[in-house]
């Protein structure tokens, strides 16, 4: 294990968490960048279809024992969105479950929950912030992906501290990990929601109202943290994911339907199997390799992509699985989950369980 995860078994154990304050209202959830491909269906038996290519003995066969299946994936288009299930992909760790992915680029989560829930994705990726949809019965997790350190809050010149945003305007997504981590950093020195003016924009909007001088500060993740950070020379990283390290913990994660999870748990294990087997070879210091295959699907410079891969602590699937097994994955839920309730972010009674959304079984099942 890496020394964060030390760090954030030690971190479970805290009785009480840091409390955060009501997000402004939300609005409506944004259009995915492009339109989703039509509900995957499943194909016909393994043993009707033919390979793209020869395979060696062991593998054709077990190949064969899986009913091939396309889906409809929904991703952001950054590094911490893409690193394992383009690995997978470029890798051919699905081809060897029988998954064939068709991949759709969306602007947030909330955003990609609305459409697995209009039926036109599958699988989808969230940050932070979105997970507390999954904890109001909005979604199902079945595997954890990283624990993240790309969001930030970011001021403009003459912003030097959080204090400082008194009275200014700061633009935020509502719903994302760029609410968690303002209204993180407000709390954290007594401010609130109501203390600024804040503006609720389209994540990729927020980089073009900065550079502009068109918000006084903002709040938002990696790559775009990234950009403003680098074209503004007077601008000011306020506070990261780790600047509240103590008190909360955030994860990006894999989801579904709960509907889809009960029909099709043999997929989300077959799914997580190439996942894993993907972020034990990307996290094994194959950076490059990886930010080639994600500038290529974002149609970024590699050397932007590249930037990004100090933007958190990418998992193992090994450790993933194993920590399912002993707890860990878990405890981190779990501590995710009371930042949430304390924000009071969780709008079902009684609280659940995080057994109850997260499919701990399946990553258990896919590291075997």
């Amino acid at each position: 294990m890496k020394k964060v995860l030390s760090l954030l078994l030690t971190l479970a154990m805290v009785a009480t968490f840091a409390g955060c304050g009501n997000a402004q209202e939300s609005a409506p959830a944004a259009a995915p960048t492009e339109e989703a491909a039509p509900a995957a269906e499943e194909a016909a038996p393994a043993e009707e279809a033919a390979p793209a290519e020869e395979a060696a003995p062991a593998e054709e066969a077990a190949a064969e024992s899986y009913a091939p299946v396309t889906l409809n994936i929904a991703y952001m288009p950054n590094y911490g969105s893409l690193w394992s299930v383009l690995t997978a992909k470029e890798k051919g760790y699905f081809d060897e479950v029988g998954i064939t992915v068709q991949m759709v680029e969306f602007a947030d989560g909330p955003t990609i929950i609305a459409a697995m829930e209009s039926g036109s994705i599958d699988i989808g990726y969230i940050g932070q912030g979105a997970h507390k949809l999954c904890i109001n019965g909005q979604a199902s997790i079945f595997a954890l992906s990283h624990i993240s350190n790309g969001d930030a809050l970011i001021g403009g010149p003459g912003i030097t501290k959080v204090e400082d945003l008194a009275g200014k305007k700061v633009a935020y997504s509502s719903g994302s990990s760029s609410e968690d981590i303002l209204v993180n950093s407000l709390n954290s020195v007594g401010m609130s929601m109501d203390d600024i003016e804040a503006v609720d924009m389209d994540a990729s909007a927020i980089v073009t109202a900065m550079l502009s001088g068109g918000v006084d500060a903002c709040a938002t993740w990696s790559p775009n943290s990234l950009k403003i950070l680098e074209e503004m020379s007077d601008a000011t990283k306020l506070t990261d994911n780790m600047s509240f390290s103590d008190t909360t913990i955030s994860l990006a994660s894999w989801i579904v339907m709960p509907s889809y999870a009960e029909a099709n748990r043999d997929v989300l294990v077959r799914f997580a199997k190439a996942l894993f087997k993907a972020m034990d070879y990307a996290a094994d210091d194959h950076y490059d390799e990886v930010s080639e295959y994600v500038a290529a699907q974002v149609a970024q410079d590699y050397d932007s992509v590249y930037a990004q891969r100090g933007d958190a602590d990418w998992l193992t699937g090994k450790e993933v699985s194993e920590g399912a097994a002993d707890g860990t994955v878990e405890k981190y839920y779990e501590i995710q989950k009371q930042g949430f309730v304390d924000a009071g972010a969780v709008e079902v009674d009684p609280v659940p369980a995080v057994a109850d959304y997260v499919m701990l079984d399946v990553m258990i099942e896919a590291g075997q």
